[in-house]
C-alpha cells in the first residue's frame, strides 16, 4: 500500500467510527505495522492542526484508547450551538457530582459515593451507567459492586487516561476514612 493509500484508508475509517479506534486494530485491518499506522496518524494529526498546512475545522486526536476525528476546539462554540440547538440532554448537578466522585475515587462502591455526597446515589449511578459513562468493574470482598469510569467517559472528557484529571479537592475524604465511617455505623 502506498503512503497515500494508507492515509486515505485511515481517513475513511476514522470518518465512520463512533468511538476511538486503536492503532492495533487499524494495523490489523490494513495489514500494516503499528509503527507505520502510528506515524501516519501523528502526521495526519499535525497536518489537521495546521502544522504543515492550513488549519482545518476538524482534528485527529488520541483519546480514550485510540484515535478519532473531532471538531476543532477553535470552533467549539459554533459547533456547540449547532449540536445543542433545541436540545437539553445535559447531566444534572447530582449526576456530575456523582460522576466526579467515581472518577477520582474509582474503584468505588455506591455506599462510598453516597457517604461522600450525603445522599442516596442509586438512581444517579443507573443514569450514568445508561449513558455509558460508568460501569461495574468488580466486587469488594463484601459483595458490593465497584464502579469506575469507561473509555467513553475519557473520550467525552477529551482525555487519554485518568492521570489527566485535574487535582482533586483536598477536602474529599480518603477511601480508608470512608471505610472507618461505615464500620462505625454498623
Amino acid at each position: 500500500m502506498s503512503p497515500e493509500d494508507i492515509r486515505g484508508a485511515l481517513e475513511a475509517i476514522l470518518m465512520v467510527v463512533s468511538e476511538p479506534v486503536s492503532t492495533r486494530s487499524l494495523a490489523q485491518v490494513l495489514g500494516i505495522s503499528e509503527a507505520v499506522i502510528d506515524s501516519t496518524l501523528r502526521g495526519l494529526a499535525a497536518e489537521y492542526r495546521g502544522e504543515t498546512g492550513p488549519r482545518r475545522g476538524f482534528e485527529l486526536r488520541e483519546a480514550g484508547e485510540g484515535w478519532r476525528m473531532y471538531s476543532s476546539p477553535r470552533y467549539a462554540e459554533i459547533v456547540g450551538s449547532f449540536v445543542t440547538f433545541g436540545h437539553t440532554a445535559r447531566l444534572s448537578g447530582p449526576a456530575l457530582e456523582t460522576l466526579a466522585v467515581i472518577a477520582y475515587r474509582q474503584p468505588v462502591t455506591r455506599a462510598q459515593v453516597a457517604e461522600i455526597r450525603g445522599v442516596n446515589v442509586d438512581g444517579v449511578v443507573r443514569t450514568l451507567m445508561t449513558r455509558g459513562l460508568v460501569e461495574a468493574t468488580g466486587q469488594e470482598g463484601t459483595g458490593a459492586v465497584l464502579y469506575g469510569t469507561t473509555g467513553y467517559f475519557l473520550e467525552k472528557m477529551g482525555m487519554t487516561s485518568l492521570a489527566e484529571l485535574p487535582p482533586a479537592s483536598p477536602h474529599l475524604p480518603e477511601l480508608d476514612e470512608l471505610d472507618d465511617i461505615e464500620k462505625d455505623r454498623q
